[in-house]
């Protein structure tokens, strides 16, 4: 069974979150959520965006290096959308990353190294009519087509954070699907 440190996205460690999480328990993984927003959550993208950027996005990313610290290796990082600027980097620069799961989000691997790492297999999801996915969506293909450890999934529909279930953009097809795919990799690393 894997060990996964899961992100949660811009508008916080929300009941979606916590679920998805649960989830991945259900199948015999171990997930860690911190809470990077301590305990506040946000209606909104833009609200939980400005609370981020007036808190910093940098201490804000400090913060989910030092839980990985804490941790160790041996992890498979993952994160929802703004969590995913975490959980990519961790994944990409920290030595023993098992793999990494980037849901919403993808950012292009230049940003973190030259190369994704060699043995570190990775999965991308989002949502083809996504307008913050689609903006990522060329760097998701780039990071696909370099490594066969890639794989990338786009499902059809616009909604952003569509696997969490305690936000309007839900969308329960496509979570469950997403969660297939998702404890098939993790049983797979």
């Amino acid at each position: 069974m894997a060990e996964v440190l899961l992100f949660h996205h811009i508008q916080g460690l929300t009941d979606g979150v916590h679920a998805f999480a649960d989830g991945l328990r259900q199948a015999g993984h171990t997930v860690h959520t911190p809470d990077l927003f301590d305990g506040r959550t946000f209606g909104s993208i833009e609200e939980g965006f400005g609370f981020a950027r007036d808190t910093g996005f940098d201490a804000i990313r400090e913060c989910g290096g030092a839980v990985a610290d804490e941790l160790g290796p041996g992890l498979v990082y993952a994160g929802f959308s703004f969590g995913v600027t975490i959980a990519q980097r961790l994944a990409q620069t920290r030595p023993g990353a098992r793999g990494a799961l980037l849901m919403d989000s993808c950012i292009p691997v230049a940003e973190f190294g030259e190369a994704w790492p060699m043995g570190v297999p990775v999965q991308i999801h989002g949502k083809e009519g996504d307008e913050f996915f689609n903006e990522d969506l060329p760097a998701a293909r780039g990071l696909a087509g370099s490594t066969a450890a890639a794989e990338l999934f786009v499902y059809p529909g616009d909604q952003h954070l569509f696997a969490d279930a305690s936000l309007d953009a839900y969308d329960p097809e496509a979570a469950a699907l997403l969660m297939e795919r998702v404890r098939a990799f993790l049983a797979s690393v």
